[in-house]
């Protein structure tokens, strides 16, 4: 098989494809892929192990040159870009799968939901038309995620895949306008709804731990198994026509307050206070996998693996953290729109903080 990827879109613009073309004992298979690179190489692993011949469809930046090299003779790059679908028929012909991940995800997808939408909705019907234009059509893996639910913490859990969508932003909005044209297109196809698969990027502070409440729901999902169901999935004869729904199990059932302390725990921080965190559900929960566990049995890994595999690369630079604690903890908690907030309702009762744009104004 041959397998096409592609980097996750970022604020402005970035994309994948991957693509499948079946042969006596290989296929051919093209992912457009919105992980980071480092979870795209247990993509590439997985798949590139199955005897897969993998293709990555990829903007064009220094990033993803330098990474592509590290995959050089294993997985081939086509360079092109979502937006305008240059190379797009290049890196779809020929292949008998086609795994669609790129997206602009939350915050950047509420930030500019223009830009978002022409990436995430007008890019899936590049996508699908390319598709449709093939001889042999190749089929169709749409990732789809566990925001398409919206807030749903008031409800019973687990998540099922009948239950009414109900999504509160533009993310899972775009998302659902993706399903449907998927649905609607003619071409085989599958849906993979995915539970939080969360990246540690050790140069920021990803903003959106702020927003979930410490009450909430969570599911985790470990990237390899990500790897493992999509690589699972290319080979099934049973998901074709289905939603599934894709996270770690029961295993990886938590509260986002567990969630948050032991990652915070594992770098060395410790636990922020409460009042770092938002009160407004978001929009996380758990999800009934039992159909997608039997269909392509994934489910390898914990929360509590990921956090030791983090706790290797972060490696040395834990004993600094340690030593600077209480700086980088005031840090985080400066990051936290909430606990400005709080501070400033301490400092200067009746004072509240809005925000306009990216500056903070106070009011009375």
């Amino acid at each position: 098989m041959r397998y096409l990827e592609n980097e996750r879109v970022r604020l402005v613009k970035e994309s994948g494809e991957v693509k499948c073309k079946r042969e006596e004992i290989k296929k051919d298979e093209c992912i457009d892929n919105r992980s980071i690179w480092e979870h795209r190489q247990v993509y590439h692993f997985r798949i590139v192990k199955k005897r897969h011949n993998v293709t990555c469809y990829e903007l064009k930046t220094g990033k993803n040159e330098k990474e592509a090299k590290k995959l050089q003779g294993k997985v081939k790059t086509i360079w092109g870009n979502l937006v305008t679908g240059e190379n797009l028929e290049t890196a779809i012909n020929g292949q008998d799968v086609v795994i669609h991940l790129a997206f602009i995800i939350p915050p950047a997808s509420e930030k500019n939901p223009k830009l978002a939408h022409k990436i995430n909705v007008e890019g899936t019907a590049k996508v699908v038309d390319v598709i449709k234009a093939q001889k042999n059509p190749p089929r169709l893996i749409f990732t789809s995620t566990i925001a398409v639910y919206g807030d749903s913490q008031h409800l019973a859990p687990p998540r099922k895949v009948t239950d009414i969508l109900n999504p509160v932003d533009n993310y899972g909005n775009q998302k659902i306008e993706c399903e449907k044209l998927v649905m609607k297109s003619g071409i085989q196809w599958s849906i993979l709804r995915f539970a939080a698969a969360p990246s540690i990027d050790w140069k920021r502070v990803d903003p959106i731990m702020y927003e979930v409440p410490l009450t909430d729901r969570i599911e985790f999902i470990h990237p390899g198994d990500i790897g493992c169901a999509l690589a699972n999935a290319v080979e099934s004869d049973e998901i074709w026509g289905k939603i599934l729904l894709i996270g770690g199990g029961e295993k990886c059932w938590m509260y986002q307050a567990e969630f948050m302390e032991k990652a915070l725990d594992m770098l060395g921080i410790g636990m922020l206070p409460k009042e770092a965190f938002g009160k407004k559900s978001y929009h996380t929960d758990w999800m009934d996998t039992k159909e997608s566990e039997r269909i392509l049995r994934y489910q390898k890994h914990t929360y509590d693996d990921f956090l030791r595999e983090q706790a290797a690369v972060f490696g040395k630079r834990a004993f600094f953290v340690k030593l600077f604690r209480p700086i980088v903890c005031w840090y985080l908690l400066f990051q936290s729109p909430y606990y400005r907030q709080y501070i400033c309702g301490k400092i200067c009762p009746g004072v509240k903080m809005k925000k306009v744009g990216k500056k903070v104004k106070k009011s009375v």
